[in-house]
């Protein structure tokens, strides 16, 4: 073997081999760390440049498979050599398919322990199952709706039902799902897609300001109104207006609203005289419209008037068969931009954008790729991504204890790895048998 001095972080709650291993890995010139426990090596690779991981699987508390999937996520480029006395198909295949390069049985010679580490540090520079294949484009793409989930295909067989009348639209759903897509789909898929589109979000414009800014003004109606001026509905005339965020309206503005739902008339500020519309109007909303009519601060009127027909487009954690879709539009968008190129990504790191559950959806998704393709340079990996997406270990709450338990507990564990020699455990503790004994007394 070609010796090198690489760090190597040993994990093993067994004492015995992670002293064997670090003797072994001395005489070859490497630097070695030891973590008794998964916790240990998580703090150790946070704080310290490793080159390879040798662990173990059956550890207590948290199983060593569990290292071996954060490592694969957040150092996908670490090498990693599995060390069990345990060995199973599935634990094997498991470990094999989290990019585990060599799976070492216990007991093994030091010449099978330096042939796998050799094998091991021989593919760190080689990524493993990488496939620069784009994910599959099998779906529907209805105007800017791209999906071809069960979900998103409902939402389509509704826009089909109402984009040729005007019937009045409420769109419900999250931040961040694309109900504003919906709104223009609805407008631009049916036959009144050459008149005016007029999109509006209501809690954008300061509550003194938007009902002047719907329905227009005329001179004097205020201080500084020094001309007449349509607002947001006269320009939608003969078109459609999307109010986003209608839960934001003042009581006031949701008057005037329900009276252009009635009368199919608007009345700008300061003026005694309605001007008829002809107007499709689409609201949505994230907020609980029910919830603000019980505590009074929406009306119920308003809201009977908007519900004609509901769409409700459901988040994409319940619709992640869209995800594949959605990341090859975003690629092929922000590669063009950013690379002048179409940015690819592999199984892995597309698997990882499947597993998570978006809670800012659609635009979450999008700034993480936007993000992913800026930071990579042709194909989009594991490391390009946020370490929130990422696998993370849940470890267990340590007990608050008097520190005369916590040395009483620590002993007893040396002592245990030793098989009780309280020789080994005095030389390993840097105390005296004696010491031990009182210790372990109190």
């Amino acid at each position: 073997m070609k010796l090198k001095k690489e760090n190597i972080l040993i994990v093993d709650d067994d004492i015995n081999i992670l002293e064997l291993l670090q003797r072994h890995l001395k005489s070859w010139s490497f630097h070695t760390y030891k973590a008794v426990s998964v916790k240990e090596a998580v703090q150790i690779l946070r704080d310290t440049n490793i080159d390879l991981l040798i662990t173990d699987l059956k550890m207590p508390e948290i199983d060593g498979s569990e290292l071996i999937k954060f490592v694969s996520e957040h150092y996908p480029k670490l090498p990693k050599l599995v060390v069990t006395g345990y060995p199973s198909v599935q634990d094997s295949l498991a470990a094999i398919k989290s990019g585990v390069v060599d799976y070492l049985t216990k007991p093994f010679t030091k010449q099978e322990l330096e042939n796998a580490i050799e094998k091991t540090l021989g593919n760190k520079n080689e990524i493993t199952n990488v496939s620069e294949s784009s994910v599959a484009a099998n779906g529907t793409n209805y105007g800017e709706i791209i999906g071809g989930s069960e979900k998103i295909n409902n939402v389509i067989q509704i826009i089909e039902r109402v984009k040729n009348n005007k019937a009045t639209i409420f769109i419900k759903g999250e931040s961040g799902t694309g109900k504003e897509l919906v709104a223009r789909a609805i407008h631009y898929q049916g036959k009144f897609s050459r008149a005016p589109f007029i999109a509006v979000n209501c809690g954008g414009i300061p509550e003194n300001l938007l009902e002047s800014e719907l329905f227009g003004y005329t001179k004097g109606a205020f201080t500084g109104a020094d001309k007449n001026r349509d607002g947001f509905f006269q320009a939608a005339n003969g078109g459609t207006i999307f109010l986003d965020e209608i839960g934001n309206a003042s009581t006031a503005v949701q008057s005037r609203l329900l009276r252009v739902l009635q009368e199919k008339e608007v009345l700008k500020v300061g003026s005694q005289k309605p001007e008829k519309l002809d107007v499709r109007i689409i609201a949505a909303t994230n907020s609980d419209l029910k919830e603000m009519i019980n505590k009074g601060t929406f009306r119920e009127d308003l809201y009977y008037r908007l519900t004609v027909v509901e769409i409700e487009v459901a988040p994409l954690r319940n619709r992640k068969d869209d995800i594949p879709l959605l990341v090859e539009k975003f690629l092929f968008k922000y590669g063009v931009e950013f690379k002048d190129r179409f940015v690819k990504i592999t199984p892995e790191a597309s698997a990882v954008l499947q597993r998570y559950d978006w809670p800012g959806n659609i635009r979450e998704l999008e700034n993480v790729i936007q993000r992913s393709v800026i930071m990579c340079d042709k194909v989009v990996d594991v490391s390009h991504l946020p370490d929130a997406l990422k696998f993370t270990i849940d470890f267990p709450k340590e007990e608050l204890l008097p520190l005369k338990e916590i040395e009483k507990k620590y002993i007893q564990k040396v002592l245990n790895a030793t098989n009780n020699n309280k020789t080994k455990a005095a030389e390993i503790l840097g105390i005296d048998r004696k010491t031990i004994r009182l210790k372990l007394s109190d």
